[in-house]
């Protein structure tokens, strides 16, 4: 069982050191025990015991840290790894292997308005250059940063597609950097707009 995002039901610690008595997040960390520690659940199908399903918790802990979490439950998750942050090599594979990878996904979407659209080589090194220059500089928000990226790049072709039914368009890498790079290159800005 994959337990994603665990770092949102993190105790917050408020000013002065003072740790937040967020009930509901608490809550939900004491109702984890018995399921990763061990306990039969009763479900539709039947009983399931959990005592040899493998519980796997993940988070960014950007705001929060493991600690943060109950004692007990940090003993029940004794095994703790820290992952790198993606590379542009990281985010290239992202875009051109996955079955349905966000450029096989456009593709079809503005296939379905009878656009024909292409991204070539360098516009894939260009996308995966900026999401990873864009999340050193700002946030890092991983993989997502591709989707931001992405729908910023492609905001007019996507929005005018329909009255553009029977046309080809090829995305280079000039094209990446006119329509994302100048949003990139302001911090501040990038903060809220990607």
């Amino acid at each position: 069982v994959f337990l994603d995002e665990i770092d949102k039901i993190c105790a917050r610690t408020g000013e002065g050191g003072f740790r937040g008595g967020d009930v509901s997040r608490e809550g939900v960390q004491r109702d984890l025990l018995p399921l990763i520690e061990g306990t039969t659940v009763t479900t539709k199908q039947g009983p399931v015991k959990t005592d040899h399903i493998l519980f796997i918790a993940s988070g960014a802990f950007h705001l929060a840290k493991p600690s943060d979490l109950l004692p007990e439950l940090q003993g029940r998750l004794p095994l703790r790894v820290e992952l790198a942050a993606l590379t542009r090599d990281d985010f290239r594979r992202i875009l051109t292997e996955p079955e349905h990878s966000l450029i096989k996904q456009y593709v079809a979407l503005l296939g379905t308005e009878g656009m024909a659209i292409e991204f070539t080589d360098d516009s894939v090194d260009a996308i995966a250059d900026l999401a990873a220059d864009i999340n050193a500089k700002v946030e890092n928000i991983g993989a997502r940063r591709l989707a931001t990226v992405m729908e910023r790049m492609l905001e007019e072709i996507s929005f005018t597609a329909s009255d553009r039914g029977g046309e080809a368009v090829r995305v280079d890498g000039a094209y990446v950097q006119e329509k994302v790079a100048p949003l990139a290159g302001s911090a501040d800005l990038s903060r809220y707009i990607l």
